[in-house]
């Protein structure tokens, strides 16, 4: 017996064949969409990634600054407070040395600034010895200090700014 006729094989090969060429069309098109996606997202990855580094060198360098801002303040705040205690032992020694000078002139140095004290006030000032050395004197609404430490501090103030060139550069 011969075998029956497949009148259909041609067509089924053809929907084969077709079928074949468009499940290789999809793949390849599937392929090229994947290929572009992954481009695109290479590409937003890139673009995102430089946005960050430049949001982050941006507040490195605002970090930075705040940093500097930070650090020269507190060098301001140490010179200050080193230049404090520098005029501070600097009033003390002063006051000191004014101390040891009117002691050794001793009665003379007393009635000098007696005499100073009421040319100031007028004769009917109160003169008195001042407790650390010096005089002060009143009259009524009024008092002259001639004392050591008010005579050193006076000398010191009329320094005024003059007083940074003892610890600034030579």
């Amino acid at each position: 017996m011969t075998a029956p006729v497949d009148e259909l094989g041609p067509v089924r090969a053809e929907l084969l064949r077709a079928a074949r060429a468009a499940a290789d069309a999809t793949l390849d098109r599937a392929r090229a969409d994947a290929a572009d996606t992954l481009l695109a997202a290479r590409t937003a990855a890139e673009t995102v990634l430089a946005q960050a580094r430049q949001l982050g060198e941006a507040d490195g360098a605002k970090e930075a600054d705040r940093e500097r801002v930070r650090a020269a303040q507190e060098a301001w705040e140490t010179e200050l407070a080193v230049r404090t205690e520098v005029y501070v032992a600097l009033r003390a020694e002063v006051r000191a040395g004014v101390r040891r000078a009117l002691a050794r002139e001793g009665a003379v140095a007393r009635s000098h600034l007696a005499h100073v004290a009421r040319a100031a006030l007028g004769a009917e000032a109160e003169v008195r010895a001042a407790e650390q050395s010096g005089v002060t004197a009143e009259v009524p609404g009024r008092r002259v200090d001639l004392s050591a430490d008010a005579l050193a501090d006076g000398a010191l103030d009329r320094l005024g700014a003059r007083a940074e060139t003892l610890w600034g550069p030579p």
